[in-house]
């Protein structure tokens, strides 16, 4: 999928809720270029040579990630997560090409799947492939192995995201949600997907931590709010298109850290100011994760 320009047209339709609201939440803007870049060889992974010349393709490397927090062989020891989540990647997979069969452990994975299809098989026999708007998600607890390819003709973007566990030695888990079932409950709404196991509001995604993954796909000049807990934080990636989240602009791969009062909610507003064409119409398109306040986490390199 090409980018294309933002749109520059508006509306007024407004999704709001109402609640007794704290000081407005603090909001650290992180723009994509100081995301890290990672391009590995196809060997890494089992994959044949890059070809010369598909047009199919849209990067000369298989695989494009932005590293939000240290991973791999990007090392910074200030950036090395936020609250619970210890990894987000933005992976652009071209097609025919995946990440060979590999391990896990004591960690829940979560995987958003944005354009076109992710395929995954692992040793618990699981073998599933999901489209946009799709969740698949893993307890990796004592050990699993997995892979993940598209098998496709066209590009795959997905956003893998590594949580904390509760606890360590868990009974590996595999767990899906088809975003087709969803499409409308993100459609210029907020739609909850990700949830703790003891959480009372459980989305249809359940992970063995206390956190809440959201998406919402928007049309152009809509405005969605959150209302963010008492003694949260939050992490939310502009996927497509731009946003505004209380003010604070967020263009495509840009993200931001959002901590909330320690007493009362925080409003969030998020605005739709830029759209581009997506497999759902020209959108723009966010993903947020919510969790519990952790006080000095997040980057301090900028």
């Amino acid at each position: 999928m090409q980018f294309k320009a933002p749109l520059m047209m508006s509306t007024t339709a407004t999704c709001t809720t109402t609640a007794n609201l704290g000081q407005p939440a603090s909001i650290n803007v992180i723009p994509n270029d100081k995301l890290y870049i990672s391009e590995p060889p196809p060997s890494w992974f089992g994959n044949g040579a890059n070809p010369k010349d598909d047009p199919s393709w849209t990067n000369e490397n298989w695989l494009k990630s932005r590293f939000h927090f240290s991973f791999a062989e990007y090392r910074n020891w200030d950036n090395s997560d936020f609250g619970v989540l210890r990894v987000m990647n933005d992976d652009l997979v071209q097609p025919h090409r995946g990440f060979g069969t590999h391990p896990h452990g004591n960690m829940e994975i979560v995987t958003y799947v944005v354009d076109g299809e992710l395929s995954h098989e692992d040793t618990m026999g699981t073998n599933e492939s999901l489209g946009r708007g799709s969740v698949q998600f893993m307890t990796a607890g004592t050990g699993i192995q997995h892979s993940e390819f598209n098998h496709g003709d066209k590009p795959l973007r997905f956003i893998q995201t590594w949580i904390k566990p509760s606890q360590s030695g868990l009974i590996p888990n595999y767990g899906s949600y088809c975003g087709d079932k969803g499409k409308e409950d993100r459609f210029n709404k907020i739609q909850h997907l990700v949830s703790g196991t003891q959480s009372t509001e459980k989305g249809p995604v359940q992970v063995e931590q206390t956190v809440d993954g959201y998406a919402c796909e928007m049309e152009l000049g809509k405005t969605v709010v959150h209302n963010l807990p008492a003694k949260s934080q939050a992490y939310l990636l502009c996927i497509e298109g731009s946003i505004t989240v209380n003010g604070k602009k967020l263009n495509r791969h840009d993200a931001c850290e959002i901590v909330g009062d320690p007493s009362r909610p925080s409003e969030l507003e998020i605005k739709a100011t830029g759209t581009e064409e997506t497999e759902n119409g020209h959108l723009a398109h966010f993903l947020m994760f919510t969790m519990p306040l952790a006080p000095g986490s997040g980057r301090r390199d900028l």
